[in-house]
């Protein structure tokens, strides 16, 4: 698939559209005249030349999506387990508002039932679950960004980029969400019933003695409302955000910025998608805490039960965990992206034949 994909990618819009290499007819007279000894001069695309140069590999190749996947991995995996705590005392808020009242006295009651060492309770099945979340997320969506990409053409690529977006990291979530399903389920369990289990090795052989395989793939329907609105607006809100940043805050274009500067653009957006994506994602996620700690319960039942009201507490925990978490994320996976040299292309630029369609050029 890969190897397809990757002959796909080479017309890309997203690849690097001002630097494109031109393979076929470099050496031509035309654009390539001869020298004052008749030789023919050096081809004068230095910029691609050195972007050539400088990537570890070709934007769509194999190598491209696999170090993509292992940049979601890093990024998903570390920074949810960092904020395990909080998501601990979100989901108890969630599933027990009458006793976890606010953030603030969720973890004061936490740290007087349980101590330091219960706030890292689903540590592991967190660290599992959203690693290989992560792997899907980010792999998948760069590889339905190039599909998607040249399905639409170059013109349409542009004039439809949010679409793009949206479809692409939607598809890329869908799977990403099978893989999450069972550890997420663990997790709420030790998490939210307490004396349950401690440890995801006491949590998964006890839920498959209990309700077998549906213990740990009925939240997934529930997980799919949460995440795919969450992802999809993870990735187009950033997307078009570091566009925006790009064209009316940055001082300069994105080709002169350092590393570092990039970097921080990457942050600030990732910050802003982040608020967005918690609020989207929010009542899905309240029903997923009470699914995954009920046994016999149906989405549509605890919905009814939690009411409008009831699917928005623990908004405000949620606000701060996924707008920082998203911020880190994305700062990460382009961390990972700038170490591995991988292609980074800058946002979309209206391709030259949809400018003279729109006669915006002579």
């Amino acid at each position: 698939m890969f190897s397809s994909v990757a002959h796909l990618a080479r017309a890309n819009p997203f690849n690097t559209p001002h630097l494109q290499l031109v393979h076929d007819g470099l050496g031509d007279l035309r654009s390539n005249p001869p020298g004052p000894t008749g030789q023919p001069r050096r081809p004068r695309n230095l910029a691609a030349a050195a972007v050539e140069e400088q990537y570890s590999c070709d934007y769509g190749s194999g190598r491209f999506f696999i170090l993509c996947g292992l940049g979601g991995i890093i990024s998903c995996g570390t920074t949810h387990t960092a904020l395990v705590p909080l998501d601990l005392v979100k989901c108890r808020m969630q599933v027990d508002p009458q006793k976890y009242k606010g953030i603030f006295n969720g973890f004061s009651v936490t740290l007087k039932e349980d101590g330091v060492r219960g706030l890292a309770k689903g540590w592991a099945p967190t660290f599992i679950g959203y690693s290989m979340q992560g792997l899907c997320k980010f792999g998948f969506y760069e590889v339905f960004k190039v599909l998607y990409s040249n399905m639409l053409g170059e013109e349409n690529t542009y004039l439809w980029r949010t679409s793009l977006y949206l479809a692409a990291s939607a598809s890329a979530e869908f799977f990403a969400d099978i893989a999450l399903a069972p550890m997420e389920a663990a997790k709420v369990r030790i998490q939210t019933q307490p004396g349950y289990a401690n440890t995801l090795r006491d949590a998964a052989p006890k839920m498959y003695k209990e309700e077998g395989l549906k213990a740990f793939y009925k939240g997934v329907a529930p997980l799919w409302m949460r995440q795919i609105p969450y992802t999809m607006m993870k990735f187009a809100c950033f997307e078009r955000t570091v566009e925006a940043l790009y064209k009316f805050v940055v001082p300069k274009p994105r080709s002169e910025c350092s590393k570092p500067e990039q970097l921080v653009v990457t942050f600030v957006a990732g910050y802003i998608a982040g608020v967005f994506c918690a609020i989207v994602s929010h009542p899905a996620d309240s029903v997923v805490s009470v699914l995954n700690k009920e046994k016999g319960s149906s989405a549509s039942q605890v919905l009814k039960r939690l009411g409008f009201k009831g699917v928005w507490k623990g908004l405000f925990a949620r606000i701060i965990m996924i707008g920082t978490l998203t911020a880190l994320q994305w700062f990460i996976y382009d961390s990972v992206k700038v170490y591995f040299r991988l292609p980074r292309p800058p946002p979309p630029e209206m391709p030259e034949s949809l400018k003279k369609k729109l006669g915006l050029t002579q």
